[in-house]
């Protein structure tokens, strides 16, 4: 029996690709994959068990007339050149009103170029994050997509289907046209470079603070993870402080080395905001600080060279409360902070989100997915003009009663030489967002003084300048 063609394709058959595509063959949507290693080619095919529902080609030609039309194609493959190389080949055998999505982490403004470029020969085009990792890839993700919104419609089954869902509702809506999809994305994942950097901070003065074991941590994390610290993150964490190392029976945490490594996507977000003028210091220092690790060698040297004070040791009962209060007030900054990069970006780039969307569709399947989204969704669903975070009535008192926490934990960290990038800059952030008055008026004095910059009184309209000295 001849198939009708196959309801979904999908391009790049890695971890991610393989599982996204078992997921969209698990909810009665038949795919065919692609992939030039015939190797992940046969490995499909086999998992896959029965070719009508999923099969699989290492040549273009043969994957491209298996799909029904209009085709539904998916990229996942790494971000930059690659995604260009797969369009072109893929170009001259495809037919009028084709979809082509990029489900990779590609800058925004590749996707914009891509789209217009696609839209003269008749293609669509859309960008479409994909969080969860290779589990979420496979059981559920949260799926950001955006641009052409026809084009989305023919998707839409298929992505709301195999999204993760929370209380039934699926971690995916369509977001704005061009390229809002990779934008919240990207995002997304700059809030989550804060969020695990404040939770390596976190580690770090608990351990040297109250010397807890790595069995402690569990238990304190494991905690968390049933209150309001409930998230994915978290989670890990606790799974992360019992797991033994396969190789030495000891526990695996104290033998990874402590260089972090990045893909780049933390590192748009903070560039981006620096060109909107939007402030997201946890975001910036996080990313800083994988940078600092990378100096593993400089750093070791460095070590040796000035007095470091040791730790005091604390009250254990005291200081996992007060890291408790501490983390939770940094969470809701460091989302403070990429929520109102995402509603500057939206009207800078007439993309017309919606933040309350985007928080319910990162409620599940996605990495910074956690129990404070369900009250930030709400908290834009009640005023959907929400300028930050911090100014929500919901959030002030619990703001509030957790800086005090801030504030002692990162002065005892800087007191006995423990780095807190992350929380320092979050309590910084807060400081400063949270103050009618700055000194930023001897700045603008200095600007006018060395280059006539000029400057705004606070008595009077208009711009003045000074001849200084004079």
């Amino acid at each position: 029996m001849k198939h009708a063609g196959y309801d979904f394709g999908l391009v790049g058959l890695g971890v991610m690709g393989r599982n996204f595509i078992l997921n969209v063959a698990d909810n009665d949507f038949s795919a065919f994959g692609h992939d030039l290693d015939q190797e992940k080619v046969d490995a499909l095919k086999t998992e896959g068990g029965a070719l009508e529902r999923v099969n699989a080609s290492s040549d273009m030609k043969t994957f491209v007339q298996a799909l029904a039309t209009p085709r539904k194609i998916m990229l996942l493959v790494p971000a930059g050149k690659i995604v260009d190389t797969v369009i072109e080949s893929l170009l001259p055998l495809l037919e009028k009103n084709d979809i082509l999505i990029d489900g990779g982490n590609s800058f925004f403004t590749d996707t914009d170029r891509r789209e217009t470029y696609l839209q003269e020969k008749g293609i669509h085009f859309f960008g479409a994050g994909v969080s969860g990792g290779a589990k979420g890839a496979r059981k559920g993700p949260s799926i950001m997509p955006g641009g052409n919104k026809e084009a989305y419609s023919h998707v839409k089954p298929i992505f709301e289907a195999v999204a993760a869902k929370y209380k039934g509702e699926p971690c995916v809506a369509y977001l704005g046209p061009k390229s809002a999809g990779n934008y919240v994305k990207m995002v997304h994942n700059g809030i989550e470079y804060g969020l695990m950097q404040l939770t390596s901070e976190i580690y770090d003065v608990l351990k040297k603070s109250a010397r807890l074991s790595n069995q402690e941590l569990h238990q304190v994390f494991d905690t968390w993870n049933k209150g309001r610290l409930q998230s994915f993150l978290v989670e890990i964490s606790a799974e992360i402080f019992k797991q033994k190392d396969d190789k030495t029976n000891a526990d695996l945490i104290d033998k990874i080395l402590d260089k972090a490594k990045q893909k780049g996507t933390g590192k748009w977000t903070s560039q981006n905001a620096m060109d909107l003028g939007i402030p997201v210091p946890t975001i910036d220092v996080a990313v800083s600080m994988r940078e600092i690790s990378a100096l593993k060698e400089e750093r070791v040297a460095a070590d040796k060279l000035y007095a470091r004070p040791t730790p005091t040791q604390q009250n254990k009962d005291k200081m996992i409360t007060m890291a408790e209060e501490a983390l939770y007030f940094a969470f809701i900054t460091t989302y403070a902070q990429g929520l109102h990069q995402l509603a500057d970006a939206s009207k800078a780039y007439e993309y017309d989100l919606n933040v309350s969307v985007i928080a319910k569709i990162w409620r599940a399947g996605c990495i910074i997915r956690a129990g404070l989204l369900a009250d930030i969704s709400k908290a834009f669903t009640a005023n959907k003009n929400l300028e930050n975070l911090l100014v929500s009535p919901a959030f002030i008192p619990q703001v509030q009663k957790a800086v005090p926490a801030a504030r002692e934990l990162v002065a005892y960290a800087a007191t006995n030489g423990i780095p807190m990038a992350g929380l320092s800059n979050s309590l910084t952030y807060f400081d400063a967002y949270t103050s009618s008055t700055l000194p930023l008026n001897l700045i603008q004095a200095q600007r006018d003084h060395f280059g006539s910059h000029t400057y705004e009184r606070n008595d009077m309209d208009g711009i003045f300048h000074t001849e200084w000295g004079v």
